[in-house]
């Protein structure tokens, strides 16, 4: 079988793994470009894809250890095959097939991101521009195929151990907002109302994130997220 080949690179504010979206998100305010390699920027290629609303996304989790590193459970009969979902807490194990982890046997994610428009470019060619990505900034991309209402969406489909934190969110507390772009202040709120910690944290302490070139310091207490400072990085 032949190797995947890089059909584009995904681009957005999120320069740094620690607040990224744990999902794709329908209502998400915050855009992202797919920016398409050479071979793969002539027109014809997305030929029809304005009368889409939704496309699937099949991307590489280019930054997450190899498989043979990961930390998989390596007491388990079967080898390195159950992961901790961040949502239930990081301390209960499920099987990597009944997961969407980024620590996999092969490192492809999937993500349904809103087509918000396709612009032309002189110097990208032609670039989508999408909301609800779940993915870091330089992002390879594999493949882009349209989403379709009447065979992608079950919407009486059970969840499994997911539906218990399908709506979960936090209260967003400003302790300053430092001047920010309405844009980059409702992304911010966005990101830090699901709680990016990780899993096996649950205390107030103050937390570090970066997005779209500012330093957000925070914490959580009581179901709440307050952002406490604000800084442009140099």
């Amino acid at each position: 079988m032949a190797e995947l080949q890089v059909i584009a690179y995904a681009h957005n504010g999120f320069t740094d793994k620690f607040g990224i979206p744990r999902q794709s998100r329908e209502e998400s305010g915050i855009e992202t470009r797919i920016v398409f390699e050479p071979a793969f920027r002539h027109p014809d290629a997305i030929r029809g894809i304005e009368g889409f609303d939704y496309l699937w996304l099949i991307w590489g989790f280019n930054q997450v250890p190899e498989f043979n590193d990961c930390q998989f459970d390596r007491r388990s009969t079967v080898g390195k095959l159950t992961v901790r979902p961040p949502r239930l807490g990081g301390n209960k194990r499920m099987g990597v097939f009944a997961t969407r982890s980024p620590f996999r046997p092969n490192h492809l994610g999937l993500s349904s991101v809103r087509l918000l428009r396709v612009e032309q470019t002189a110097k990208e060619g032609t670039v989508l521009v999408v909301s609800g990505a779940d993915m870091l900034d330089g992002t390879p991309i594999y493949d882009i195929k349209p989403y379709l209402s009447f065979s992608d969406s079950h919407p009486d489909a059970r969840n499994g151990f997911a539906e218990e934190s399908k709506d979960y969110h936090l209260q967003v507390i400003w302790r300053t907002r430092a001047g920010l772009p309405p844009q980059i202040q409702s992304a911010i709120e966005e990101i830090v109302s699901q709680d990016p910690r990780p899993a096996y944290q649950d205390d107030n302490r103050i937390y570090k994130m970066d997005y779209q070139g500012y330093n957000i310091a925070f914490r959580v207490q009581d179901q709440a997220v307050y952002i406490e400072k604000i800084e442009q990085k140099e």
